[in-house]
């Protein structure tokens, strides 16, 4: 065969169309998986997740994740878990952890459980679940048929005396001793009602305007104090508080009250009522002469005495309740008498405790009061008070210092009493007064208590 040169064309076009069949075959099957995957994309809709949002394929290794559940606010547990603890993030078994495999990192950022709605209580009251500052403070729970009886007991210098038993005292009542039921020397919280008296002469009553820091100092933190007023009507000028802040800002206020000025009341002159006059008759007026009367002198002790015992009757039973009256002790022109409001002192077992200043503390001054001079009143209507409910007669007080003092020693003693409890014998219907006299065994030893009481009638 000659060789091949130049232009020389195929020879054998048979090989040249089967390359090109085997071409067009091997083309074709890419060009279709092309045209499909156009198609799809073209029909993909819209709102389709990215690609990156699909979720994986589930983990042989841990389980996925669960997804993380909404917080009502107001939704109530489900029926049967009010009462069960709620857990909490990380307070998983260790044996579940070991079950699940997943390490406490990651069960830390698991959702929290729904939270249980949200429960208010009223303003100034307390939840049941939380604990009072006043739980562990002692508390006394009385009975109907139970009598109370506070006591003080002094050596012959007048020191209280502590570390008694029940053993050695005899409460007796009517005579008649009776079983003691209760006995403590633990101290109460008070319930105080502070009677201060502005009408008596201005010099006592600005001696008592210094001493009236010692006055909120002798409080401990667990009282709670009242602030009264009188003279010829009885005014409440604060409520009862804790706040010492509120009592000193109320006693800073009484600073600028005057007492009563001694001497007969001017009726005329340039000072009088009427302004400056000629003859007896006021410049510039009429021409005629006024008739000018004093004005009528009070002193409502017992008034004072009653409203203070009223307020002091609808606070906590578990409270000592006292009424410290500062005062010259002088009673004229109340409403009240004296047996009836002394009846209500001891029915709701509340204490009169006194600081005596001025004419009461004059020796000799209750001598005098007893024979009730017409327009000076009583003057001994306080030491009774005072004696009937609580056995104290030391209550006169002349020097600044001395009123001090009386401020620690009365709230102190007030406090710290032993406290002996009885039931007695019920008497159906019987309201009449009975005699209370209490005993102790030691030698050289002074009881101070009150002498009686009135029982509450029990029902027919």
């Amino acid at each position: 065969m000659a060789p091949v040169t130049g232009n020389t064309t195929w020879r054998n076009p048979w090989g040249v169309l089967m390359a090109l069949v085997m071409m067009l075959a091997l083309a074709i099957p890419a060009l279709q998986a092309q045209s499909s995957g156009s198609q799809a994309q073209s029909q993909q809709p819209a709102n389709a997740q990215p690609g990156q949002d699909i979720p994986d394929a589930p983990s042989a290794v841990q389980p996925p994740p669960a997804p993380k559940p909404a917080l009502p606010t107001s939704v109530p547990p489900p029926p049967g878990k009010a009462n069960e603890p709620i857990p909490f993030p990380g307070d998983v078994p260790q044996a579940d952890q070991q079950r699940s495999g997943q390490p406490q990192a990651d069960q830390d950022k698991a959702a929290p459980p729904p939270m249980p709605p949200v429960e208010t209580v009223p303003a100034g009251s307390t939840p049941r679940n939380q604990v009072s500052p006043q739980d562990d403070l002692y508390k006394l729970v009385v009975k109907v048929n139970f009598v109370q009886i506070p006591v003080m007991v002094k050596d012959s210098d007048g020191r209280r005396v502590d570390g008694l038993l029940p053993k050695d005292f005899i409460v007796k009542e009517n005579g008649k001793p009776q079983n003691l039921t209760y006995f403590t020397s633990d101290p109460f919280e008070l319930s105080v009602a502070v009677v201060l008296d502005i009408g008596m002469a201005d010099v006592a009553l600005q001696k008592v305007n210094q001493t009236y820091s010692a006055l909120t100092g002798a409080f401990s933190p667990y009282d709670e104090v009242a602030l009264y007023t009188y003279s010829s009507t009885v005014s409440q000028v604060t409520d009862f508080t804790g706040r010492p802040e509120k009592l000193t800002a109320a006693l800073d206020e009484m600073k600028l009250v005057r007492g009563h000025n001694n001497g007969p009341p001017v009726l005329g002159g340039p000072l009088g009522p009427g302004g400056p006059t000629v003859n007896g008759i006021p410049v510039g007026g009429t021409g005629v002469q006024p008739v000018n009367t004093p004005p009528k002198e009070a002193h409502v002790l017992n008034d004072a005495i009653l409203r203070a015992a009223l307020d002091l009757s609808k606070r906590e039973r578990t409270r000592r309740k006292v009424i410290f009256v500062i005062s010259d002790g002088r009673e004229l022109g109340s409403k009240a008498s004296y047996s009836d409001v002394l009846r209500l002192l001891e029915t709701r077992d509340i204490q009169v405790r006194a600081v005596v200043l001025d004419s009461g503390a004059l020796p000799g001054f209750r001598q005098v009061g007893k024979l009730h001079l017409p327009g000076q009143g009583y003057s001994n209507i306080l030491p009774k008070y005072v004696f009937a409910t609580c056995g104290e007669q030391d209550l006169d007080r002349l020097s600044r210092n001395a009123i001090e003092d009386a401020y620690g020693q009365i709230t102190n003693e007030a406090r710290n009493q032993y406290t002996l409890g009885y039931s007695p014998k019920p008497t159906t219907g019987s309201s009449a007064y009975r005699n209370v006299e209490v005993v102790v065994l030691k030698k050289g030893l002074k009881v101070a208590a009150k002498d009686g009481y009135f029982p509450i009638p029990t029902a027919r």
